[in-house]
């Protein structure tokens, strides 16, 4: 085989995968936006009211009534899954949001102009990454009290270190590009080049970080709660709803495993959505 029928084998091959990986990318994406969608209309899709008590058929186990049980209030367990949706995927949403926006904006800055503030900042992260994340966080959450505000704050404490690193190692290659030079020497302030030429040519592996980091986020999210110190009942959040229901993994599953079964799906979901949106932005792959 000559040497131009290889580079058309290969070219088909890449052309191949690559469009393998956009319907991937399509697929989970639309089962993202499934979530999302069922998170904000979460109200109007709920069968029953998810906080309306009825000790009459408490632990009732599924049926065609009641497709994943009753709690030992009687609350529909469906419903209650449903509900918090909200809580547990908008939380996290914005979680990921504070965390990937000040971690990029603090390693931008220290990376650009280094001196004090820059080895300040780095030996602040310093401290950040030496303890275990969900560990620190947990201290964090205590010290502030419950409440899912507050689980929010305490892992956005100790999250935002790794964006940091990955926009000030950036910065620091992109700084010493050709075409930042010749943008100083256009007059360009440090705050224009930095929003103009900097963040936009390192946003792909900020946004890849953040996509990676939604299921993390949840399970973390999920398991202050399960430890008390997110969420709070009643409300409807499922890593509280497996908290309040794991007395009874042996004698009614369905309590537990609802939720740990809706938290499964999502970080599932996001996890292999943001898998396929790092292969879809890999050089190696946008090749034809």
């Amino acid at each position: 085989m000559s040497e131009k029928q290889n580079k058309n084998v290969t070219v088909r091959v890449q052309k191949i995968k690559k469009n393998h990986i956009k319907q991937k990318l399509v697929f989970f994406l639309i089962l993202a936006i499934g979530l999302v969608i069922l998170a904000v209309f979460s109200e109007h899709l709920c069968p029953y009211d998810p906080y309306a008590q009825d000790l009459a058929s408490a632990l009732q186990p599924p049926s065609l009534q009641h497709p994943m049980g009753t709690d030992t209030y009687g609350r529909d367990m469906l419903s209650r899954v449903i509900s918090g949706a909200r809580a547990s995927i908008f939380s996290t949403f914005i979680l990921v949001a504070v965390i990937a926006v000040l971690g990029t904006a603090v390693g931008v800055c220290c990376g650009y102009f280094g001196g004090a503030a820059d080895a300040v900042m780095m030996r602040i992260s310093d401290v950040c990454l030496a303890f275990p994340g969900l560990v620190f966080a947990m201290a964090i959450a205590a010290i502030l009290g419950g409440g899912i505000q507050n689980a929010v704050i305490a892992l956005a404490v100790v999250s935002w270190p790794k964006y940091s690193r990955i926009a000030r190692g950036q910065t620091l290659a992109l700084k010493e590009e050709p075409y930042i030079h010749a943008a100083i020497l256009a007059g360009d302030s440090s705050g224009q080049i930095m929003l103009r030429h900097i963040l936009p040519n390192m946003l792909g592996p900020v946004l890849v970080t953040a996509m990676l980091d939604i299921g993390t986020m949840m399970m973390e999210l999920a398991g202050l709660s399960f430890l008390g110190l997110g969420a709070q009942i009643p409300m409807a959040e499922w890593g509280s709803m497996m908290s309040s229901g794991r007395s009874m993994i042996q004698t009614y599953p369905w309590v537990v495993l609802s939720p740990g079964i809706a938290i499964f799906i999502s970080v599932a979901i996001f996890n292999l959505l943001g898998d396929t949106v790092r292969d879809y932005l890999d050089p190696k792959n946008s090749r034809s």
